[in-house]
């Protein structure tokens, strides 16, 4: 997938980092080309100096070719009219904008356009929207230690019950959303194509738990 960025500034740059680091294909437009100093010397996507709601500069971006498209600029007005371009003229599917103004997200929430604030919950939402198979925790506790994170299991987890999964991963699952609503599972809850599982783990873990998902259930393991 490619994903174009407007703004590198915290959230921009970090978003990008993490884009590129997941192995996606990205570009990172700004105004000021000393903005890119804040991407390390390994950052193999491209840097656009440019307007990003500017029309070439989008394409030079490869805007025609991204899958996903994020406005973090620190201006409300340009975030908006880059991902309504973004999304309205190339067809961006995944668009999302950041906006400081609170009273003004409410209104693009309603007009079809996600929007965010704050920098550090910025980028993992975001990143969460951009790139699902991403980590990006829901919440953290203030040690830092403990994760909440939402995360799909594989197909061969249907059809077993919650409490086989907990087991295999060593994580609690906290919450399944399913077909659009909560439900607390307990230890009889099977798990259902489609589900989202809201999984708390030590940070530590964080991979092992990823890779249990991922590769599904060993042999043996009781339904």
């Amino acid at each position: 997938m490619h994903v174009v960025i407007l703004g590198c500034g915290r959230v921009g740059s970090a978003l990008a980092r993490s884009v590129d680091r997941y192995g996606h294909g990205v570009s990172i437009i700004d105004q000021n080309p000393d903005a890119f100093t804040r991407l390390p010397a390994d950052f193999s996507g491209r840097m656009i100096t440019g307007v990003g709601f500017d029309r070439d500069t989008l394409i030079q971006a490869g805007i025609r070719d991204a899958t996903a498209f994020a406005a973090v600029s620190s201006g409300d007005n340009s975030n908006i009219i880059a991902a309504r371009i973004a999304r309205e003229m190339f067809g961006v599917t995944s668009v999302v904008a950041r906006i400081y103004d609170p009273r003004r997200a409410e209104v693009y929430e309603r007009l079809g356009i996600p929007t965010v604030a704050t920098v550090r919950w910025t980028r993992d939402q975001i990143l969460r929207r951009l790139v699902p198979d991403a980590i990006t925790p829901e919440w953290t506790d203030t040690s830092g230690m403990i994760l909440l994170t939402e995360m799909t299991p594989s197909a061969s987890w249907v059809g077993l019950r919650v409490s086989s999964l907990e087991g295999a991963a060593r994580a609690r699952v906290a919450c399944v959303t399913r077909f659009g609503e909560g439900l607390l599972p307990d230890a009889h809850t099977l798990i259902q194509d489609g589900d989202t599982l809201h999984l708390a783990f030590p940070k530590a873990r964080a991979a092992q738990v990823e890779a249990v998902l991922k590769s599904g259930p060993k042999e043996g393991l009781p339904a």
